[in-house]
């Protein structure tokens, strides 16, 4: 099955590169929400400095939809910027005079090539080092999680881990072949959606990390 659904670059504003897409392969294989156009803060899955233009647009609408998407974008990345930094003091705040919390928890186990995935502490790592920590993550992406180590956050629901491990194994599998973070993850988003639709292939790509429920 295709899944590259890059098809060329076709201009760049600033750092950000603009794409035209195969929309028909990314609501094929990873989202069946996307339009004709997108950016990062709506469809997460897009790589922050890229914009996606789905190849049926019409060419006469390109430049607007570029237009449309980097004043978004700059909106978008400036409400988010705030966000942050507003829940940054509030944590502080929040966490004053508190104990400090452990952050691993429990080792779930390890791979047959020795990658130890432990349940960690998640509000402890946000709270104290990256307030975007979420579900999961390994050391090709968060330089305080060690190599040999691949994180589940302990707010994940029991019925959720195991598709959370598929992604951060399968993710930081590519990383390790020299993929960057982006490509990767889009990657291991798309098994990760497989995987959901059918669990023969969750349990199947799990073993072959040497993964046994």
């Amino acid at each position: 099955m295709k899944k590259d659904f890059y098809i060329k670059q076709i201009g760049k504003k600033g750092k950000i590169k603009i794409f035209l897409v195969d929309g028909f392969i990314i609501r094929r294989d990873l989202d069946e929400e996307f339009t004709n156009f997108g950016q990062h803060y709506c469809f997460g899955y897009i790589p922050k400095y890229e914009f996606w233009i789905d190849k049926e647009a019409s060419l006469d609408e390109t430049d607007l939809f570029i237009d449309r998407l980097f004043n978004e974008w700059t909106l978008l990345k400036k409400a988010y910027d705030e966000a942050v930094k507003k829940d940054k003091i509030e944590r502080k705040n929040f966490n004053e005079n508190k104990p400090r919390a452990k952050t691993h928890i429990k080792l779930f186990g390890k791979t047959k090539d020795g990658v130890e995935i432990w349940k960690i502490d998640g509000k402890h790592i946000r709270d104290t080092v990256d307030i975007d920590f979420v579900h999961g993550g390994h050391g090709f992406v968060y330089n305080f999680v060690p190599k040999n180590e691949v994180w589940i956050d302990n707010d994940v629901i029991p019925k959720e881990v195991e598709y959370v491990l598929l992604h951060e194994l399968f993710e930081r599998s590519l990383m390790a072949k020299g993929f960057d973070y982006e490509h990767a993850h889009i990657k291991a988003s798309e098994i990760e959606k497989e995987a959901r639709h059918n669990s023969k292939i969750l349990k199947k790509e799990l073993e072959k990390f040497g993964w046994v429920k």
